[in-house]
C-alpha cells in the first residue's frame, strides 16, 4: 500500500509542474502581428486550441482531487497532510487554467487579473509547502522500498519453501506408492524385485541390486538385480570386509559409491567408471533368533545392501530428494523384510513341531503297541507259567501233614521250597515288566536264619550229587540266628550262586546270565564278587548279605500248628475259580481243613449257588479275575443284597494294587497266591474271628 502511494505522490508531482508551465503561457500571442490570420497556424486558432486545452486541463485537474479524496477515505494511508496539500495544489492549478480560459477574448479585465494573480499566488504557496513537505519523505520512501525489496526476498523465499513442501508431499507421495507395492506379500522374493521395479520406476534407475551375506558371513552375493547382464565376465560376489561393504553397514542414510568401487561395478553390469552414479544403503534384516536371550541390539545385526545406479547417458546426480526416497523405502523393506524371515522362520518351525509331533505321534502308539503287547505277554505268562506253579505248590503243601518217612519228608520239604523259590522268581520277573519303575519290594520278615542256611544246604546237596561234587556247611555260632529279612529272595541268591558255580562247563557267569538276581543282591545291601582260575572260570564266589537283628519271639515263629479237627470242621465254603488244576488243588486244601466245599467254575455259577443255599455258606473264596465276570463284579452283585456270607479273595503278588477296590466292593480277606495250607488256615481264622463268626 505505502509503494502504491508513493508512486501516486510522484505521478501527481509531474502532472502538477506540466499544468502550471502551460497555464503560464496563455497571454503571450495577444498583442503578436501575425500576417497569416486565414491558415491553421493563425493566432485566431491557437488562441481557441490553448482555450479548449486549459478548459480541459482545468476539468482533468477537478476530477484527480474527487478520486483522491475517495480514496484517502476508504484507506488507511499514512502522509493524508502531503496528500491534502496536492489536492489544494490540483484545485487552484484547475482554477487557475479554468479563468485563464476568459483572457483569449481581448484584454482581459481587472477582475480577471486580480483572480489570475490571486490563483497562481495560492499556487505558488501551496507548491512551495509541498515542496518544503517532500524532503523529510525521501527516508520513508527510502524505507519503503527497502521494505518492498526483503518483501520480495521473503516472498522468493517462501516460494523456495513452498517448491521443497511439494517436493517432499511428492516424496511422500512416492514413499507411500513404493511402501503399498512392498507391503502386498510377506515373500521375499517378491518384496525384493517389487522394490527394484518400483524404485526403477520412481527415480529413473539404470539397474538396481540387492546384495546378501551368505550362510557363514563371510561374502556377500548378488542375489536380485533388475536388468541383469547376458554375460556376465565379472564375480557376483564381494568379501564381507571391503571397504565399502563396511562403510556401508556401520553408517546410517546413503553412501554414494567411488567410481572404482568393486560393489558398484558389480552392480553396474561390470562397468566401472563409464556407468553411471551409484549410490548404496543397508537394510537390516531381524530374524527370530535376533529376540532370543535379549533384545536386538545386544546380537549381532545381519544387513542386506541395496545398490541403485543412475543412466550413464546424461550427467545426472544424485539429488537430496532422491537420497531421502532411498533411505526412507530401505527402512520399510527393511521391515517387510524382517517380518517375511520371522513368517518363514515360523513357518519352518511350525513344521519341525508338526513333524516332531507326528513323531511323537507315532511313539506314542508304538509305546501303546508295546504295552499291549507286554500286557499279553503278562497275561500269558500267568496263565502259562504262574497258575501251574501255584497248583503244585498248593500239592506240595499237602504233603506236609501227611505220614511220610523222614526221607520222604525232606525230599518233599527240599520240593516245597524250590518251588516257592522258582514262584518267587516267576513272580519277580513279571512284576518288573509289569513295573515301570522295574523294581519290586522285599518281603521283610522275621525269620531263623540257621535254617534257611540249612535248607539251602539240604537242595545245594541234591545238586552237587548229581554233578559229582561233595558239600559241606559251617555256620558259625556266633552269626546271630533270628534276623530280620526276605529270606525266600535271599535262599534264591544263595542256590543261583551254587547252580553257577556247578555250570562251570558252560562259562556261563554270574552277573552276565541273570540280572534279577543282582538286583536281590543290591535291594538287600550286600555284594557278590567271583573269584577267576587261570581258564578265567568261576573258581570261588563270596557273597555278602546284611540283616536287621531280630528281638527274641521266642518259640511261637516254629510252633507247629494242628489244622485238622478244627474251626473249619464242617464249614460251607464256595470256591469260585475258571482254572480247573487251580480248582481242584485248592478244593482240596479246603478240604484238608474240615471244609465242605463247593467247587464252580465262573462268576454266574457263583451267584447261582448263593441264591439257591437260603444263606447255608459261610464263606465265598473268589479268584479275581474270571473270563465271564470279574471276582469284585461277583463280590459287588453279592452285597448289594446280601451281608453274609464272607467273602475271601485269591490274590497274586501282581494284584496288590487291587486290595484297595475290593475291600470298597465289601470283600473281608485276601489268601495269596500261591495258595498253601498254612496261609489258607490263617487267613480264614482272621475273617472268622473279625466277624465274630
Amino acid at each position: 500500500m505505502e509503494t502504491r502511494v508513493g508512486r501516486s505522490i510522484v505521478l501527481l508531482f509531474l502532472l502538477v509542474v506540466l499544468g502550471c508551465v502551460s497555464g503560464n503561457d496563455s497571454g503571450e500571442y495577444d498583442n503578436c502581428n501575425c500576417d497569416d490570420e486565414e491558415g491553421i497556424l493563425s493566432i485566431q486558432n491557437i488562441l481557441v486550441g490553448q482555450k479548449v486545452s486549459d478548459f480541459l486541463i482545468s476539468i482533468a485537474y477537478f476530477s484527480i482531487p474527487i478520486e483522491l479524496l475517495y480514496f484517502v477515505s476508504r484507506s488507511n494511508v499514512p502522509f493524508k497532510l502531503l496528500f491534502l496539500q496536492f489536492i489544494a495544489f490540483i484545485v487552484l492549478c484547475g482554477l487557475t487554467h479554468l479563468l485563464n480560459t476568459y483572457s483569449y477574448h481581448g484584454p482581459p479585465s481587472f477582475q480577471l487579473v486580480v483572480c489570475l494573480t490571486v490563483a497562481k499566488f495560492l499556487t505558488a504557496l501551496v507548491s512551495c509547502a509541498t515542496a518544503l513537505t517532500l524532503p523529510p519523505l525521501i527516508p520513508l520512501l527510502l524505507k519503503v522500498k527497502i521494505r518492498e525489496l526483503f518483501l520480495r526476498q521473503n516472498v522468493l523465499e517462501l516460494d523456495q519453501e513452498v517448491g521443497m513442501m511439494k517436493k517432499q508431499k511428492e516424496t511422500s507421495l512416492h514413499v507411500r506408492m513404493l511402501t503399498r507395492e512392498i507391503r502386498k506379500s510377506l515373500d521375499k522374493h517378491t518384496i525384493l524385485y517389487t522394490t527394484l521395479v518400483e524404485l526403477s520406476k520412481a527415480l529413473d534407475l539404470d539397474n538396481c541390486a540387492v546384495w546378501m551375506p551368505d550362510e557363514e558371513r563371510r561374502e556377500m552375493h548378488l542375489t536380485h538385480e533388475l536388468k541383469a547382464s547376458p554375460s556376465r565376465d565379472f564375480r557376483n560376489y564381494v568379501p564381507r570386509n571391503d571397504s565399502d561393504v563396511l562403510d556401508i553397514k556401520m553408517n546410517r542414510g546413503v553412501r554414494i559409491l567411488r567410481p572404482e568401487s568393486a560393489l558398484g561395478i558389480a552392480s553396474n553390469g561390470g562397468h566401472g567408471g563409464t556407468g553411471g552414479a551409484v549410490a548404496a544403503v543397508r537394510m537390516p534384516m531381524l530374524r527370530v533368533s535376533n529376540f532370543k536371550g535379549g533384545t536386538p541390539e545386544k546380537v549381532e545385526t545381519c544387513y542386506a545392501l541395496l545398490v541403485l545406479v543412475l543412466p550413464k547417458s546424461n550427467l545426472r546426480v544424485w539429488t537430496n530428494q532422491e537420497l531421502e526416497i532411498v533411505e526412507v523405502v530401505a527402512d520399510q523393506v527393511a521391515v517387510a523384510l524382517s517380518h517375511a524371515f520371522i513368517l518363514e522362520e515360523s513357518q519352518r518351525m511350525r513344521q519341525k513341531l508338526a513333524e516332531q509331533n507326528r513323531v511323537l505321534q507315532q511313539a506314542r502308539k508304538d509305546a501303546m503297541m508295546a504295552s499291549q503287547a507286554r500286557k499279553a505277554f503278562q497275561k500269558v505268562m500267568s496263565h502259562g507259567m504262574r497258575r501251574p506253579m501255584h497248583s503244585t505248590l498248593g500239592l506240595l503243601s499237602l504233603l506236609q501233614d501227611e505220614n511220610m518217612r523222614p526221607e520222604q519228608k525232606i525230599i518233599g520239604n527240599s520240593m516245597l521250597k524250590v518251588s516257592r523259590v522258582l514262584s518267587n522268581l516267576i513272580n519277580d520277573v513279571v512284576g518288573i515288566s509289569e513295573n515301570e519303575k522295574g523294581s519290586f519290594p522285599l518281603d521283610m520278615k522275621p525269620f531263623l536264619l540257621h535254617s534257611m542256611l540249612k535248607e539251602a544246604a539240604c537242595i545245594a546237596k541234591c545238586l552237587c550229587v548229581y554233578k559229582g561234587f561233595g558239600l559241606e556247611i559251617d555256620v558259625q555260632k556266633s552269626l546271630p540266628d533270628l534276623v530280620v529279612g526276605d529270606d525266600e529272595r535271599a535262599l534264591q541268591v544263595i542256590l543261583h550262586m551254587i547252580g553257577d558255580l556247578l555250570n562251570t562247563y558252560d562259562q556261563v557267569l554270574f552277573g552276565n546270565s541273570d540280572f534279577t538276581m543282582w538286583k536281590y543282591v543290591q535291594m538287600m545291601q550286600g555284594y557278590i564278587w567271583i573269584s577267576p582260575n587261570p581258564q578265567c572260570l568261576p573258581q570261588g564266589m563270596t557273597l555278602l548279605l546284611k540283616f536287621r537283628k531280630a528281638p527274641p519271639l521266642g518259640k511261637s515263629i516254629v510252633a507247629p500248628r494242628d489244622y485238622l479237627n478244627s474251626q473249619f470242621k464242617g464249614l460251607k465254603v464256595v470256591l469260585a475259580d475258571d482254572d480247573c488244576v487251580n480248582r481242584i488243588v485248592t478244593k482240596k486244601l479246603l478240604e484238608k481243613l474240615g471244609c465242605q466245599v463247593t467247587a464252580v467254575s465262573s462268576g454266574f455259577e457263583c451267584l447261582s449257588a448263593i441264591s439257591a443255599s437260603n444263606n447255608s455258606f459261610r464263606i465265598i473264596l473268589l479268584e479275581l479275575h474270571m473270563h465271564d465276570m470279574d471276582g469284585s463284579d461277583v463280590a459287588g452283585r453279592i452285597r448289594n443284597f446280601h451281608k453274609w456270607p464272607l467273602i475271601v479273595a485269591l490274590l497274586s503278588s501282581a494284584e496288590e494294587h487291587e486290595k484297595q477296590r475290593c475291600i470298597q466292593v465289601g470283600i473281608n480277606g485276601f489268601v495269596h497266591k500261591p495258595v498253601q495250607l498254612h496261609e489258607m488256615a490263617d487267613e480264614l481264622g482272621r475273617v472268622l474271628q473279625r466277624a465274630g463268626a
